[in-house]
């Protein structure tokens, strides 16, 4: 005799979370499909000057043009590369960081001032300090990303670490297990999670710097394109890089959203 997996019940409630899931999903396109709309009509029957806001048509139409002659790839590429770049260092030298602040006390009362003024510094008005120290180029930009990174997520993940249930770690401690085995086997998986939100913060903070680094030195990049796009009045170019570097960024969003939806999967298993 076959047993349905789901009660009638609870079957009817995933197709309603489905449907609600559909039904967000197509007030998101309606929103932005109207927002275009909107824009470009303004803009055709004068109301925006085209000037200043440029119009959806004319990004589009420039957008084509690069993509044809192959110069939109490569600025796409050397921005997601640095971006990347100083991601996953600022990412994992700061997990690294706050490891070893939750493994010493001492340590982490030495450091902590220092980094809640780090953390205070408005460090994209430091960039051109930075790129100075760092040198022009990509190392430049990748130092400028880890430097708005790396100290957020210093503190995040310590203060992730330093919530852990403190009876789970004495119950730990009472079967004779190391502080490493307490790291490994509890800290860290427990934090799972916490670490994911902090990717996904770090993706934007990545692009901020490297978009301002491109901003100072770079001769390529999306940074590149929306600065020497403002500075030749330009503003459907400078529009064109601010949209292609959203998009950029929210695919890199989306790729972590997918790496969490399988780790959540997995795990419930």
């Amino acid at each position: 005799m076959n047993k349905k997996p789901y009660s009638q019940e609870y079957a009817q409630y995933l197709a309603g979370q489905k449907k609600k899931k559909y039904c967000i999903l197509a007030w998101q396109i309606g929103l932005l499909a109207a927002f275009i709309i909107l824009w470009e009509v303004l803009a055709q029957v004068g109301i925006l000057n085209t000037f200043l806001f440029s119009s959806p048509l004319a990004i589009w139409k420039l957008f084509l043009t690069y993509l044809r002659d192959g110069s939109l790839f490569g600025h796409i590429g050397i921005s997601v590369w640095e971006t990347f770049l100083g991601f996953g260092i600022g990412t994992v030298l700061g997990i690294f960081i706050a490891i070893i602040l939750w493994w010493s006390e001492t340590i982490a009362k030495v450091l902590s001032p220092t980094l809640v003024v780090l953390n205070a510094l408005p460090k994209t008005a430091l960039a051109p300090i930075i790129i100075v120290w760092a040198g022009a180029g990509i190392g430049g930009i990748v130092v400028t990303a880890v430097t708005i990174s790396i100290v957020t997520t210093i503190l995040s993940a310590y203060n992730y670490f330093s919530l852990m249930d403190e009876e789970k770690i004495k119950m730990l401690k009472s079967f004779g297990a190391t502080k490493w085995q307490i790291l490994t086997k509890l800290i860290l998986p427990a934090n799972i999670g916490n670490m994911i939100n902090i990717i996904k913060i770090n993706i934007g903070l990545a692009w901020v710097g490297v978009i301002v680094g491109e901003f100072l030195v770079s001769r390529y990049g999306l940074g590149y394109l929306i600065v020497y796009g403002g500075q030749v009045f330009r503003l459907d170019l400078v529009m064109m890089g601010v949209v292609v570097l959203a998009v950029c960024a929210f695919l890199m969003y989306a790729v972590v959203n997918v790496l969490e939806k399988w780790m959540t999967k997995k795990k419930s298993h």
